[in-house]
């Protein structure tokens, strides 16, 4: 059961490190470090993305700021006490880290999770449709990763007619995106929200043994910003 739940979440990234790398916690006695990495889009914005990898790794390979990093990993989420209260936290947790990129695409992640909540649908004032998506991901020894995800256009109007408790796949890249949030009468904090832009979604049975292996060729071929309107 554990080799299938490691196939349900699967991540590529290629970045430059904007940040030194920081001790996040330790497991088993392996400590674990955290840092940034700045993804760059073929339309000349860019995602940075927070980064963890073990101390094992880092040991072969000089991360330092300004070295760009090629790794496979899986998006993970966490919760983290914040001034008392639980906070959602997500990374991007490196399996494996590589001379060279094994995919073209810098910024791709598949998944194949469960709804965790009813999708929100919307529409902006442009008139382009969205729907954001809580994915439930089974890791392995029964624990499970939330990834927000977010949909646009064809994709945003399957998505919201999806139940809880429905499967589906979802390819695409993970974003950073800064948004305002009021904390006091005259005080507005930046904040960073970190999500899976979805490029292709599918439903799939609940059973169906789905190899991320072979659903990510496709995703290699075209980045994804050239496929159907990513919310830049």
């Amino acid at each position: 059961m554990n080799g299938l739940t490691e196939k349900n979440n699967k991540v590529y990234i290629s970045g430059e490190i904007v940040s030194e790398a920081e001790f996040s916690h330790e497991v088993y006695g392996e400590g674990f470090y955290e840092m940034k990495v700045l993804v760059k889009r073929l339309s000349g914005q860019a995602d940075i993305l927070p980064v963890t990898v073990s101390e094992r790794l880092i040991s072969d390979n000089r991360l330092e700021i300004g070295k760009t990093i090629n790794a496979m990993g899986q998006f993970r989420s966490y919760n983290k006490l914040v001034n008392g209260k639980s906070k959602l936290m997500l990374t991007v947790f490196v399996r494996e880290l590589y001379d060279t990129m094994p995919v073209t695409n810098t910024n791709g992640i598949v998944l194949s999770g469960y709804v965790c909540k009813p999708p929100v649908y919307r529409t902006t004032p442009f008139n382009r449709e969205i729907a954001d998506i809580l994915l439930a991901v089974n890791r392995s020894y029964n624990k499970s990763d939330y990834i927000p995800c977010i949909a646009w256009g064809r994709n945003a109007r399957f998505a919201k007619n999806l139940a809880v408790g429905d499967r589906i796949l979802v390819c695409g890249r993970i974003q950073s995106r800064e948004y305002q949030k009021r904390t006091g009468d005259d005080d507005i904090k930046i904040m960073t929200a970190y999500e899976v832009s979805i490029s292709k979604l599918t439903s799939c049975d609940k059973d169906e043994e789905i190899d991320v292996d072979a659903e990510f060729s496709f995703t290699s071929a075209l980045p994804f910003e050239q496929r159907e309107y990513t919310g830049q």
